[in-house]
């Protein structure tokens, strides 16, 4: 996978990525008789702790490309950890395979919930090997993912944020909306025939129904599925944009400060 999209923020980290001592762990964790082959990335060179990040990556899950996108966004400022909510035997080769484990999941929140929670919770029982900040902590998802991190929010996890990358908005029961504790920043694209308007309205109805819940939804106009996955190139439908990409991870980057 090219790195073009990760160009504007490696620019910004180039001076620190020069001492960087990347480390990319395997963190096993188990829920109900499952297990789970979890990725997590951090600069070992970086003294003091920093803020924890979830990463639940899109449909394929656990990917080369997933591990890759979540060492450029840890850098020297997060340990990051991409989340296994398959199953560490289930890595799917292509869309149909994916398309599968991806419907069980969302056909059973409580469950998809449980496993995010249980990726979350591997995470933070690194502290002392990874020198994780436990107050500081979010998640962040892509398409299937950003879903994910939004059941993680209605679930009522209790952590400062949670991010979602061209996700799905629905949820089964809306008033979960009342468990969310953190900010939620949803990075949307205007043109997304997967998440229609209908889901998108309903989701605003779904926020407004808790007045003292920070949340906000970012709207990029011209954007369709996964425009930030340079592998997406079905026009019109899911594909990758270079400029809406860039805008969506700066926006995150200051969500997260603000956070932090």
């Amino acid at each position: 996978m090219s790195l073009r999209l990760f160009l504007p923020l490696l620019t910004a980290l180039l001076p620190a990525l020069a001492s960087a001592a990347m480390v990319e762990e395997s963190i096993g964790h188990t829920h109900d008789g499952v297990h789970f082959a979890s990725v997590m990335v951090y600069d070992n060179a970086v003294e003091g702790t920093r803020p924890a990040l979830l990463m639940v990556p899109n449909w394929l899950g656990v990917t080369p490309q997933a591990v890759a996108m979540a060492r450029q966004i840890a850098g020297r400022d997060y340990v990051v950890l991409v989340a296994d909510v398959y199953g560490e035997t289930i890595r799917p080769k292509n869309a149909e395979e994916a398309g599968k484990v991806a419907t069980f999941l969302r056909s059973n929140r409580p469950l998809l919930r449980a496993r995010a929670n249980s990726a979350l919770d591997a995470l933070l029982a690194t502290e002392k090997k990874s020198r994780v900040d436990p107050k500081r902590v979010a998640a962040f998802g892509f398409c299937f993912g950003g879903g994910t991190v939004l059941e993680l929010a209605r679930g009522g996890r209790s952590i400062r944020g949670f991010v979602s990358f061209h996700g799905n908005l629905d949820t089964p029961n809306p008033a979960d909306a009342a468990n969310i504790k953190g900010s939620i920043l949803v990075l949307h694209g205007a043109d997304d025939p997967l998440v229609p308007e209908s889901q998108v309205q309903a989701f605003v109805t779904e926020m407004k129904s808790q007045p003292r819940l920070d949340w906000q939804l970012v709207s990029f106009g011209g954007a369709v599925h996964s425009f930030t996955d340079l592998d997406a190139n079905t026009p019109g439908k899911s594909q990758y944009d270079a400029k809406t990409a860039k805008r969506a991870f700066a926006l995150m980057r200051q969500f997260l400060a603000d956070l932090f």
